[in-house]
């Protein structure tokens, strides 16, 4: 019998060590993640951050896109349009 006793005092020791484990992850993880407040944003970058956009024009004298074709515009529909209530069996 005592060695039942001692078992289960070891189960209970390690479950609440498990335990404490995750109320201590739990609560790093809403510090960090809910209730830190976040850093204001400047609306001034400052101006060495800001770097120019430049956008190369040369690609469109690429010698594929000069060979290739507009689409035609699709013929219009001739002839009788389905049926007037589609969900109707036949």
């Amino acid at each position: 019998m005592p060695i039942d006793f001692i078992q289960e005092r070891k189960k209970q020791k390690y479950l609440t060590l498990i335990l404490m484990a995750v109320f201590v992850i739990t609560a790093v993880i809403l510090w960090f993640g809910y209730f830190r407040k976040p850093k204001p944003v400047s609306e001034n970058a400052p101006v060495g951050s800001i770097k120019e956009i430049k956008i190369d024009f040369d690609v469109l004298d690429n010698q594929f896109l000069q060979e290739s074709q507009v689409f035609e515009k699709a013929p219009s529909f001739e002839g009788e349009i389905g049926r007037d209530n589609p969900f109707l069996p036949y």
